[in-house]
């Protein structure tokens, strides 16, 4: 029986030594206070957000997860997708709850075991039950390419160039309104909120004359961000673990889930400069230090900077993005000629507040569709929940279209167990066949005009979440999965201890699962 006490005013560190691949991650409750306000988070290994997990490109992940959560305010029981990575053929290690798995409940472990499989690039991890990972389970993962192809363009790459921004509350999720109200904005993990504390803030510290790829991870829960440094120019390499063609820009809007690598050429007179992230939610401005961080040059004074904002005029366009690697889209080059071609339109039914996909509210099954595929369900039909399950043919060209301008858009769809190609973005017209984004995370855009499309070959077979990446929005109903080649899912085998975790989950009371 495993006991943790709730830890007492975790510390958190920006820069915390990476681990991995192959780690402990002991969720446990801890008082933090990343903004001067305390509350009790959910953590791992004590601090939030949790250790930057690193590897080398061809290595293998053995991950286990050990549950000591104790606090009965929030969920005891948990599970952790790693976001960006395509479990081939290891779908049972995906990590959301009820879709490839059961939570593992409190005072047990889960050993999740993959490889890079030949991915490298920017990812990060978090809970994947219910809205968990808002109060605070997330956290960066690095998988580094020592034959990366951009690695001339920088001199500097490590923990401490990693960059997080998020999302914070000053109450559990759960109880949270929807949309919820922004408190703060927390950057490597720390913050201010209007009218709160100075209270610590993050500082990333550079060399002049030196050049740092810096990983940008959106683990946010809700809003999207702005992201800039007064005085610098970024110049984009990789989007979402894909090289990218260099993008040179002012400005960068990023949503929940998304990463972006950028080297910043520390060319600048030696001072401190601010880090500054507009949110689409909460207190809007700079004051008393709200939304920023410091970016200080070895040699600068320990203080403020005295830099003001400048408009952007050159902001980041997702269109103007390319991979590194020439890599047309699959299929026949016009609108709806693949082989599978979807379009998902998103409502919202305002009695129930719950969102709806082609009119089906996606709510988690008892039992986890990887389970009932291995039970022997194979068609839409037979797999729950109703409406909400698509089955896909292999090696086959899947084409999705998502119109914009719904309530709460714009929302940005996440796919598990793919990147895609980006064949119109949001705020385009175009339809780009040649050489469009490769990532995993879209918008879907704001306006009613908007149609994004992507493309992907069904070259993974497993039960795949495509969902909102906005929490509280997956939480109310904005999912759906793909179950892929289920036949050779049916013949999938998964450890023994994966099958031990439904019963032990289901066996809970109401109160070892917490979140009352």
């Amino acid at each position: 029986m495993l006991f943790f006490p709730l830890l007492a005013l975790s510390l958190i560190s920006p820069s915390s030594a990476g681990i991995g691949p192959v780690a402990d991650i002991t969720l446990v409750n801890a008082v933090v206070s990343p903004d001067g306000f305390s509350r009790s988070a959910v953590t791992a290994n004590g601090i939030t957000p949790g250790p930057v997990i690193t590897a080398s490109k061809g290595d293998e992940f053995n991950l286990n997860v050990i549950n000591a959560l104790t606090d009965h305010t929030m969920l005891l029981s948990s599970s952790i997708h790693w976001h960006g990575f395509f479990q081939k053929n290891n779908s049972w290690a995906d990590g959301p709850a009820f879709v490839t798995q059961c939570p593992i409940a409190a005072n047990d472990s889960f050993l999740y075991t993959f490889s890079t499989a030949g991915q490298a690039g920017t990812y990060w991890y978090h809970s994947h039950l219910s809205t968990q990972y808002c109060d605070g389970l997330r956290g960066a993962m690095v998988v580094y390419d020592p034959n990366d192809p951009h690695l001339s363009l920088y001199d500097v790459d490590n923990d401490a160039t990693v960059i997080t921004l998020a999302d914070w509350y000053h109450a559990p999720a759960h109880t949270l309104s929807v949309p919820p109200t922004l408190i703060s904005t927390l950057i490597n993990g720390l913050g201010r909120y209007a009218g709160g504390p100075t209270s610590q803030l993050a500082v990333i510290t550079v060399t002049q004359g030196l050049r740092y790829r810096f990983r940008l991870v959106s683990v946010s829960c809700d809003p999207n961000f702005i992201f800039t440094i007064d005085g610098h120019t970024f110049t984009i390499i990789e989007v979402d673990g894909v090289n990218t063609q260099p993008l040179v820009v002012d400005s960068i809007q990023i949503f929940a889930g998304q990463r972006y690598s950028f080297v910043l050429n520390a060319n600048a007179t030696i001072s401190n400069y601010w880090i500054r992230t507009v949110a689409n939610a909460g207190t809007a401005g700079f004051d008393n230090g709200i939304n920023s961080a410091i970016l200080r040059y070895v040699g600068a004074p320990i203080s403020d900077p005295t830099t003001t904002a400048t408009t952007s005029v050159n902001p980041l366009v997702e269109t103007n993005l390319h991979p590194l690697v020439p890599t047309p889209v699959p299929g026949t080059h016009a609108v709806g000629a693949a082989d599978v071609a979807l379009n998902l339109v998103i409502t919202l039914d305002f009695t129930t507040f719950k969102f709806l996909v082609n009119g089906a509210e996606f709510v988690p099954p008892t039992a986890p569709v990887l389970l009932q595929i291995l039970s022997g369900a194979h068609t839409a039909a037979d797999l729950l929940p109703p409406g909400s399950i698509y089955t896909l043919p292999p090696n086959s060209v899947i084409e999705v279209s998502v119109p914009g301008g719904t309530p709460g858009a714009p929302h940005p769809f996440h796919l598990h167990g793919h990147n895609f190609w980006v064949v119109r973005s949001a705020g385009s017209t175009t339809y780009n066949w040649d050489n469009p984004v490769i990532r995993d995370v879209v918008s879907t855009g704001p306006n009613t005009s908007d149609n994004t499309t992507i493309r992907f070959v069904t070259d993974n077979a497993g039960p795949w979440f495509l969902h909102c990446h906005i929490d509280f929005h997956l939480d109310i109903g904005l999912a759906i999965v793909f179950a892929e080649d289920t036949d050779t899912i049916a013949n999938s085998v998964q450890p023994s201890e994966w099958h031990s975790l439904c019963p032990t989950y289901d066996a809970l009371t109401p109160d070892q699962l917490g979140g009352q």
